[in-house]
């Protein structure tokens, strides 16, 4: 799952969620992803919620036109009205993050409204020793501390019964070092959910070792961005290693 995090309308990468740089038109990378392979996408605008607006849905609605396989879309969806309005511009999905932090009870009315498999919660992780499990939530798009253990808040959003969780540690983000192992095996144990494995490839081997851990869709952003690793290649070499890849057309 190639993941474009947008800002101002343009594709962008960072480093542990800072130093971004520009990486093309949305709707180009998109359609690039589609013939490349993808299973499936996911997008992120990354300022909608610290400037307090709802997400791009003019850009969703030509991503929607564009693409061929399903896509989510998250960034600044802080209601089930605003979720409604992605899913209507064409979205498959929708990825939901500090709003449901700061009411959970919102998970439960997504979950009613659009059914477990639209609805994504996505976790902004930094380790912290002090925290029960050594993780602490993050919101605000990773700028916001909040003092709350995070696979203790992966239980309870698990037991809203979404589709997806999608952890993304900041120790690990576009570093290219690998996952967050220990990050995935933790939310992997409290939840039958999909768990998506983000922030870190940087090898194929990188990727094995997620699926190893137990995440069961393998985001990543850099490097297929930049052409570090090709999909077609990074699916034969999974395949190869005995874990069941999604083929073309499939």
């Amino acid at each position: 799952m190639p993941c474009l995090d947008m800002r101002a309308g343009r594709v962008v990468k960072g480093v542990n969620f800072v130093d971004i740089k520009d990486a093309g038109d949305p709707v180009e990378c998109c359609r690039a992803y589609c013939d490349a392979g993808a299973d499936e996408l996911a997008m992120l605008d990354i300022t909608a919620t610290v400037e307090g607006r709802d997400t791009m849905l003019e850009v969703t609605r030509k991503v929607a036109e564009a693409v061929t396989v399903p896509f989510t879309m998250g960034g600044g969806i802080s209601s089930v009205k605003a979720a409604a309005a992605v899913i209507e511009a064409g979205a498959d999905k929708f990825s939901t993050s500090s709003a449901v932090f700061r009411n959970a009870a919102m998970i439960g009315e997504m979950v009613k409204e659009f059914g477990p498999e639209k609805v994504t919660v996505a976790i902004d992780v930094a380790q912290n020793p002090a925290m029960p499990s050594g993780y602490e939530v993050f919101i605000d798009g990773g700028r916001t501390a909040t003092g709350r253990d995070a696979v203790e808040w992966a239980k309870e959003v698990n037991g809203y019964g979404v589709g997806t969780i999608l952890p993304t540690s900041k120790s690990t983000d576009g570093v290219r070092t690998g996952y967050d192992l220990p990050l995935i095996r933790r939310i992997r144990e409290i939840t039958d959910a999909d768990v998506v494995a983000s922030g870190g490839a940087g090898t194929m081997e990188h990727f094995a070792e997620a699926a190893e851990a137990g995440a069961t869709v393998l985001l990543a952003a850099s490097v297929f961005h930049f052409k570090v690793i090709a999909i077609p290649e990074l699916k034969k070499f999974l395949a190869a290693r005995g874990f069941n890849v999604r083929q073309a057309g499939v």
